[in-house]
């Protein structure tokens, strides 16, 4: 189960470039399930998420890199790519802000991951985060990924 929080980030932090961060490139095979391939630095990921906005299934299994190439050929829409920053937060918890690339590249999202709904819903944003976009399914990549 994925659970997990997500909000607009309108100004980054100062210094993000000295957080740990990966290159990530992802496409979609279909968005109702959402089932989608992911290049994340030199590792190569599919992923089948359940319907949901705060919590839903999630499986991954890992993916050869020929076998990526091959899929992403297959892919439908943009395949979207982004720098995903990890910044850590109390409680053993991590800030997933995501900068995109174009057609993208004036947004930012920031994801937290939650062991339960109940640590989700009492979550306290740090100050510089915007919008909670959770519920709105514009925000999904899956749906980003349509244009």
């Amino acid at each position: 189960m994925e659970i997990e929080r997500k909000f607009l980030i309108p100004v980054l932090p100062e210094k993000l470039e000295t957080y740990p961060h990966r290159r990530i490139e992802q496409a979609y095979l279909c968005t109702e399930p959402v089932v989608r391939i992911r290049r994340q630095d030199e590792d190569y990921i599919l992923t089948y998420k359940s319907a949901g906005m705060m919590a839903r299934e999630e499986y991954n299994l890992p993916l050869t890199k020929e076998a990526y190439a091959h899929l992403k050929e297959k892919a439908d829409g943009i395949v979207l790519s982004k720098t995903r920053y990890l910044l850590p937060l109390p409680d053993d918890l991590t800030i997933e802000l995501d900068v995109f690339d174009a057609p993208y590249e004036t947004l930012c999202l920031a994801e937290v991951e939650f062991e339960s709904i109940e640590q989700a819903e009492s979550f306290v944003p740090p100050v510089w985060f915007g919008e909670d976009v959770t519920y709105s399914g514009k925000y999904h990549n899956s749906v980003l990924s349509r244009g």
